[in-house]
């Protein structure tokens, strides 16, 4: 390769589909892991504290955290599809003018959403399941992650548009400095400066604003291969039709997991408060195995995308079935480790045994949605990154409103505590044969420019 423009490209169009997943993977995958660190190390310093409630607190928090991930993942994913698909076609002034549109949307939405959810924060405290002992801690917590709502915006949907055109690296890098500014700020904004939960949410905004500025520094000092400019600060119709009409979709699916998270919280509080204490431990560990899955679909989206912009069927079904295999082997191995290590697990974060015997059983039974998550998210990310988000929008309302939120409310009823906790492990399994069977159906539809079926 001549240059590192040509060296992203080759992996783009060229490489070996094993390879190429793993070169995109992951780094990416590297680099979500040190980001839901950011959560880990919330839990763990404010675990120190020896009091459950603001444990409780944080995890009531986290749909908050989501919501503005979701607004976020609805620029960042729109714009690096395009982009993709654009790089695909040789179009690189309207890639670089995409990219412009998305830094700029950003900025608006971040305004709004911290507008609205410092309105109505008393409001929204007790939608998200706070109650006497959880109230004041929870709203702490929500109010500093709004204020800071740029930052956490700006930091995710910088890090797509890095990795849109092939520079994971780069996106990885901004995903390190933020942790590790979290981790270096958490013991001295909760203990030392005595802010306790609300200490714990100043650490993280300034974190994410040291991941989004070393982002920024990148196109900033031309190392990438497109770069934001005053001249293409307004959008094009068709640039915005294209942002919206994939990231709408892409970002309903985290809002509805959000509200799937917030009804199952409040489920949950009705057993305790310790009972949400634990359920936050357990999810936020299984979220680990959740980064893998979304960092092999996220990884592999742009090389999807590229190759449906370059009308490369024969790529796009090779690179697909390599990143299925690969996530799929990588879950039942988590799988198995989470099953051994549950309680030595959770047990980093509580000294309660309570929580631990509760906090283990949820992770035994939750684990069961690793083998069949990757696939659902390699479907509907293929779909995005064919610009066909209909079908991921389609996958995303049948998992999360007709078949998980039901589930949930249905089995909760039927069988209590441990009903609830099936719920999402059987959701998963259905999906998984609807996404494949959807995605199967749409291939056979679309043929490329040599006439063979994509």
């Amino acid at each position: 390769m001549e240059n590192k423009e040509d060296r992203r490209i080759y992996t783009l169009s060229q490489e070996a589909p094993f390879k190429a997943v793993i070169k995109m993977s992951i780094p990416l995958i590297f680099g979500m892991f040190i980001m839901v660190l950011y959560n880990l190390v919330d839990t763990y310093f404010i675990g120190l504290t020896k009091d459950d409630y603001q444990m409780a607190a944080v995890n009531l928090a986290y749909p908050v955290m989501m919501v503005t991930v979701a607004i976020s993942n609805m620029i960042g994913t729109g714009a690096s599809s395009f982009i993709a698909r654009c790089l695909g076609a040789n179009e690189k002034e309207k890639a670089a003018h995409t990219l412009t549109a998305a830094f700029l949307l950003t900025f608006i939405n971040s305004m709004i959403v911290m507008c609205i959810g410092l309105g109505f924060l008393p409001a929204l405290v007790r939608l998200l399941g706070a109650k006497d002992n959880t109230f004041l801690y929870t709203r702490q917590y929500v109010q500093v992650i709004l204020a800071g709502s740029f930052f956490t915006m700006g930091s995710y949907t910088t890090g797509a548009l890095l990795r849109s055109e092939g520079s994971v690296r780069y996106s990885m890098t901004g995903m390190i400095v933020g942790t590790l500014m979290n981790i270096a700020l958490d013991p001295l904004f909760i203990f030392t400066l005595d802010m306790q939960i609300r200490g714990a949410a100043v650490a993280t905004v300034i974190s994410n604003a040291a991941g989004f500025g070393v982002s920024l520094l990148y196109y900033l000092r031309g190392k990438t291969l497109l770069r934001p400019s005053v001249r293409l600060i307004k959008p094009t119709k068709e640039i915005l039709s294209e942002i919206y009409w994939i990231g709408v979709p892409a970002s309903l699916e985290t809002l509805l997991t959000s509200a799937a998270y917030t009804v199952n919280n409040n489920l949950a509080v009705n057993y305790s408060e310790l009972t949400v204490t634990a359920m936050g431990i357990a999810q936020k560990l299984l979220s680990l195995g959740n980064y893998v899955y979304q960092g092999f679909a996220s990884g592999t989206q742009p090389v999807m995308g590229y190759n449906y912009g370059a009308r490369n069927a024969d790529r796009m079904r090779k690179v697909l079935k390599a990143g299925v295999i690969t996530v799929t082997g990588t879950e039942l191995v988590l799988m198995l480790i989470y099953c051994v290590s549950a309680p030595q697990l959770t047990d980093i974060f509580t000294d309660s045994e309570e929580v631990i015997r509760i906090g283990s059983h949820v992770m035994r039974r939750l684990m069961f949605i690793l083998p069949f998550v990757g696939t659902v998210s390699m479907c509907r990310m293929s779909f995005q990154a064919m610009g066909k988000p209909q079908y991921a929008f389609g996958i995303t309302l049948i998992r999360q409103l007709i078949l998980y939120i039901p589930l949930l409310l249905l089995l909760n009823g039927i069988f209590g505590f441990d009903g609830m906790l099936w719920a999402q492990p059987v959701t998963e399994a259905v999906m998984m044969g609807v996404s494949l069977i959807l995605l199967t159906s749409v291939i056979g539809r679309i043929s490329d420019n040599k006439g063979r079926s994509v």
